[in-house]
């Protein structure tokens, strides 16, 4: 199969129909059908079960309390045990019914095991350099007990020698991945939660062939997701006809399972063991702003070049492994990565699994914020918080530290953006300080403090991002480029709108009535 590339430098494969998306009950597909069961079947009961209401009800009402006190016992956040708590109430019987489909593992029992298998496989794949986390430890103790906790939930060292760079705009880290592409010899692996046709895809996918072609491993995994809107589904087929090894997690399938509420959500590219991307882009035009679907496209992300990549490799082909017989870590993972001397600072790339019941992309960013004695600037395209971050961010505030988030001006969504909203008035009666965009979307995931640490990832502060995703991030303490993404966070703020009480007042009845609803629910969501 040849790739063409047409006068606007559009990448296209053979052209095929996407056809009929498959049929697949989504969680809110579920609720909808279980709303829609319960209506039908009181209706059945008034209608053919009138003299024994009376047992019905109290049969209900007994059901119910018992479901109210296991909720109550249970270990689930608080947030989330309110939501079924109203579930419950209103659909007894079938609230039942969905809290046993959402807390079982239909579907991705297999997976767990699978990643749970990898995982103590890999425990000591990456050694941890002793030398290494004590001068973190005498550096700032608080800093090495994080790397310690993030070490603890997976093979995930603390590294030194470490050149990171920063890119305050996906055009900018389009174009050195370009570059980077161009000099892989050996291997390259690209794990991206979108993937869509387009002039950025089409300049990476035509280096990829020719790389490929030249003898290179080069596999490309993605979210099943995009069968829905930005890809055919057999556009795996397509990429290995171009000697290009492709997979997607999870695909789309006609199988009520909760797997697919966990998707890949993951953005790495990693080349020969030595250099690796991560960050908040995506591999679609709307990310380096060649289209427009949202006003301007905010977005972020960060270059390693050195040993820390060798935790990005694994990630990858953690999840790559998921499928495979054989595992290949050894193989890959001892290609070398020159330390970088000039390099200062200390580097942990990270992963966040939604199966092992370790929220670590929240933790970190908590304690990040319990540790700020000045300042946490936060980006994040939304807002969506339990009673934990909700409480963090405002602590914070209240100590006297200054908490100040940037968020979309212009929305992709309208419930992420009402539900954002009702978080607004506790934040800033805390003393927090929220910005809005104004000229497009914020899609970044970034966190700075105290111009001595930062993260840079792929973790937005959402119920999706902190409890049901796959996702990754770097943290970054004291690197050369801290202070970059400090003054990239005071460029934007001159660029937006600050809430207040008062703009919080003139916002449409339509979009407080929206967040009002969907709050109740918004763990679900």
């Amino acid at each position: 199969m040849q790739i063409h590339l047409d006068s606007n430098g559009l990448s296209l494969l053979r052209k095929g129909k996407q056809g009929f998306f498959r049929i697949v009950f989504s969680r809110l597909g579920l609720i909808v059908l279980l709303l829609a069961l319960q209506v039908m079947v009181l209706f059945s009961i008034f209608q053919w079960f009138e003299a024994f209401l009376p047992h019905i009800l109290g049969g209900t009402a007994i059901f119910t309390a018992v479901m109210v006190l296991c909720l109550l016992g249970s270990a689930m956040d608080p947030t989330a045990k309110l939501t079924w708590l109203l579930v419950i109430a209103l659909l007894p019987v079938f609230g039942a019914l969905l809290y046993w489909y959402t807390q079982s593992d239909i579907g991705h029992r297999a997976v767990k095991a699978r990643l749970n298998q990898l995982a103590d496989q890999t425990r000591q794949a990456i050694p941890q350099s002793q030398e290494t986390l004590d001068a973190l430890a005498a550096e700032n103790p608080g800093a090495a007990s994080l790397a310690r906790y993030i070490h603890r939930s997976g093979c995930y060292p603390v590294f030194d020698r470490t050149a990171v760079t920063y890119f305050p705009l996906g055009e900018a880290k389009w174009a050195e991945m370009l570059r980077q592409l161009e000099q892989a010899e050996h291997f390259i692996f690209l794990e991206y939660f979108i993937v869509e046709e387009g002039l950025m895809w089409g300049k990476v996918l035509e280096i990829l062939a020719r790389k490929a072609k030249a003898g290179v491993d080069v596999r490309v995994m993605y979210d099943g997701t995009c069968e829905f809107s930005t890809l055919p589904h057999d556009y795996p087929r397509r990429l290995r006809q171009l000697g290009i090894r492709c997979k997607m997690f999870a695909p789309v399938s006609p199988f009520v399972s909760t797997h697919y509420n966990y998707r890949d959500h993951r953005k790495i590219l990693v080349i020969d063991g030595h250099t690796a991307f991560n960050g908040g882009v995506n591999l679609a035009d709307e990310y380096i702003n060649h289209v427009s679907k949202h006003g301007h496209w905010k977005d972020t992300a960060v270059m390693l070049q050195g040993e820390a990549v060798k935790s990005f490799t694994l990630l990858f082909l953690q999840m790559w492994g998921i499928g495979e017989r054989e595992t290949e870590f050894e193989k890959f993972l001892s290609y070398s990565a020159a330390p970088r001397p000039e390099a200062r600072g200390w580097v942990i790339p990270y992963g966040d699994c939604p199966l092992d019941g370790d929220k670590v992309g929240e933790r970190v960013y908590m304690d990040i914020l319990n540790r700020a004695q000045r300042y946490v600037h936060i980006m994040s395209p939304y807002l969506i918080l339990d009673g934990e971050m909700e409480t963090a961010l405002k602590f914070a505030a209240e100590r006297g530290v200054e908490v100040s988030l940037i968020l979309p001006g212009v929305p992709d969504k309208t419930a992420p953006y009402a539900l954002a909203k009702t978080h607004y008035a506790s934040l800033l009666s805390s003393g927090v300080h929220i910005y809005e965009y104004t000229p497009g979307f914020v899609h970044a995931k970034v966190f700075v403090s105290d111009d001595r640490e930062a993260v840079v990832g792929t973790i937005n502060l959402d119920y999706r991002s902190l409890y049901h995703h796959f996702e990754c991030a770097t943290y970054l303490y004291q690197a050369d480029c801290v202070p970059d993404i400090e003054a990239d966070f005071q460029a934007l703020l001159q660029k937006c709108r600050q809430a207040t009480p008062e703009t919080l007042r003139r916002e449409k009845w339509t979009l407080k009535l929206t967040g009002f609803v969907l709050k109740a629910v918004a763990p679900l969501l």
